[in-house]
């Protein structure tokens, strides 16, 4: 009990202490360049009665989570595969590892000459953004899968569909995990550059657009909102782990094995 109370003491004492900090930079820099809390509480609730901020939440929320899951899908049994053949992995590879490197920032321009301006194109570029870092994850559980286990199951008459479901995918579950919970990070971070040049809704364009009003407590709210829409969708991404995998090993709160 004492080192609970300790503990939300330490995270209260965080917060309170953030925001006076906070408070103390709009005091020094004044409310146009640094929104004070209540000044930035003042413009969200703004937002909120003319229904702009949830309708451009809702609006992200969408084209990330449909991008999200469209890349995990393909990725997983593209990773699998990979790790799982050679000669595919061996042409595969070096082509991973040197694409992994452009940020989806990068294909925005080419994305919207191929797929045009409209949801299209911004759901592909979250599609880029999850695949590689899911693929490279799967591929690197099904690479680590103990060579002494796939022996094994060949010796006991397995055959290699059954290799793959009974032994590489449930070893490889934790990695899979850990590639879908970063690769939502990334996705808001695709979401918001693609919005921010080419949309007219959402919460990267309330960012951008703000600048046009100057309206910096504005830019807060959507800052804020971001880091609340991540935050929210990660712990329910973990927490529905941990109900449904937990016999995989997915039992922590960052997904990985403890």
């Amino acid at each position: 009990m004492n080192a609970k109370l300790k503990k939300w003491s330490l995270l209260a004492g965080f917060w309170i202490a953030l925001l006076g900090l906070w408070q103390l930079m709009a005091t020094l820099y004044g409310q146009e360049i640094m929104p004070s809390p209540l000044y930035t509480l003042q413009g969200g609730y703004e937002l909120l009665l003319d229904g702009t901020l949830l309708h451009y939440i809702g609006i992200s929320s969408y084209r990330v989570l449909v991008g999200w899951s469209l890349g995990c899908l393909l990725a997983i049994p593209l990773g699998i595969l990979i790790g799982k053949v050679g000669f595919i992995r061996a042409f595969a590879e070096p082509f991973l590892n040197f694409i992994r490197f452009i940020p989806p920032i990068a294909f925005i321009t080419l994305f919207l000459i191929w797929f045009g301006i409209g949801e299209t194109s911004k759901i592909m570029l979250i599609l880029y953004a999850t695949l590689f870092i899911v693929m490279l994850n799967t591929l690197t559980g099904v690479l680590s899968v103990e060579e002494d286990k796939i022996r094994s199951a060949r010796s006991m008459g397995a055959s290699e569909w059954q290799i793959v479901l009974h032994v590489i995918i449930p070893a490889t579950v934790p990695f899979m995990f850990t590639g879908i919970r970063l690769a939502m990070g990334t996705s808001f971070m695709a979401i918001i550059g693609a919005e921010m040049i080419a949309s007219n809704e959402g919460v990267g364009y309330l960012i951008w657009n703000s600048r046009l009003f100057f309206r910096t407590d504005w830019i807060f709210v959507g800052l804020i909102s971001l880091g609340l829409m991540g935050f929210l969708t990660d712990r329910g991404v973990a927490l529905l782990g941990r109900k449904l995998l937990s016999r995989y090993g997915v039992v922590s709160t960052s997904g990985l094995r403890r």
